[in-house]
């Protein structure tokens, strides 16, 4: 009888003991932070997984970018979760405190990456492009391209990149092209300039969205105060009614072209270009810079207002003269220090 009980607990009882531990062990191996293999100085394992990635592939490419557990043991766990149809294409982050079902939680929900870059208020295109480039783990693609291709790229052959892009901070996943920035941009300045041209007022000095963005671009980089903005676009859209020419300084900057050291000089006023407001009339052809929202309203909501002129105060604000006289007297003061 002894024998008979015996061996019932070796077919019954054993296996049952060896099952416990075997699911405890994979409970606790699903659980526990995964080995990784890290160069010097690194934190984490970068993991790309491309669109279409088979789920077994992505166990052989994540031990391939440094996770350091045997892939039989990683293609088993996926295949018994029966997630692996769920994984997506991403940039992914795999740091020393992730567990294999912490890995597949991030690649399941699409916790990717992200970094991001801010584009700010007041920017030229050259600016853009240069904190794209300087962006983390952003891959410069249009780095090659000049402006034309570069909008071309994006899906805007023909039109001039300044001034046509929003400015605001973008979150992109890590290696993403610099042109789905770019794209992101884009769309945004459309929505937001659509948004402020269905608010305007009536009987602008207007005839477009596209001229009510040049103007924009012109007040961004004439005011250094928030509050001055409709003010100064009000000066502005008195000029263009009765035909004056604007005289703003940042067009003729613009105009002179990369190599203007920032130092303004009678020179530049009256040398002939598209961008000089002191030698033709109207508005420039394009914008000079990228208008924030504040500009963008202040544009196509001027303040009703009788100045035609101004000048800066020397703090950040500006003073505004419905005269020629009282602009006079402005000058001498503010700029000149005379009383």
């Amino acid at each position: 009888m002894n024998a008979v009980k015996k061996w019932l607990f070796r077919l019954l009882v054993l296996p049952l003991l060896l099952g416990t531990l075997v699911a405890g062990g994979v409970v606790w191996w699903v659980n526990a932070p995964m080995a990784l293999n890290l160069p010097a100085g690194a934190k984490l394992v970068d993991l790309r997984i491309a669109p279409g990635t088979p789920a077994q592939r992505v166990v052989r490419d994540a031990v391939a970018a440094g996770v350091a557990e045997p892939v039989w043991l990683l293609q088993l766990g996926l295949r018994l979760s029966g997630q692996g149809h769920l994984i997506q294409a991403g940039s992914y982050e795999i740091k020393p405190e992730d567990s294999p079902l912490k890995l597949l939680e991030k690649l399941v929900q699409g916790d990717q990456a992200l970094r991001s870059v801010t584009l700010v208020e007041g920017w030229t295109f050259v600016q853009v492009r240069r904190a794209l480039q300087n962006a983390e783990h952003l891959t410069p693609d249009s780095q090659p391209m000049d402006a034309e291709k570069v909008m071309a790229a994006i899906g805007r052959s023909g039109q001039h990149p300044e001034g046509r892009f929003f400015p605001d901070t973008y979150v992109y996943p890590k290696h993403s092209s610099d042109l789905d920035v770019l794209r992101q941009a884009a769309g945004a300045m459309d929505k937001k300039l659509a948004q402020a041209w269905a608010q305007r007022q009536p009987n602008l000095p207007l005839k477009s969205p596209e001229e009510a963005l040049i103007l924009a671009s012109i007040v961004e980089k004439e005011t250094g105060l928030s509050s001055d903005r409709a003010q100064v676009s009000g000066v502005f859209s008195n000029r263009l009614r009765i035909g004056m020419r604007l005289q703003t300084d940042p067009t003729v900057a613009y105009g002179a072209g990369p190599g203007f050291d920032g130092r303004l000089r009678r020179i530049h006023l009256t040398t002939d270009t598209p961008y000089n407001t002191y030698t033709r009339a109207g508005l420039p052809p394009t914008p000079i810079a990228m208008p924030g929202w504040a500009s963008l309203l202040a544009a196509v909501q001027p303040a009703q207002t009788p100045a035609l002129y101004f000048v800066a105060r020397g703090d950040g604000s500006s003073h505004f003269s419905a005269t020629l006289d009282q602009h006079n007297q402005a000058v001498r003061r503010y700029i000149l220090n005379k009383p």
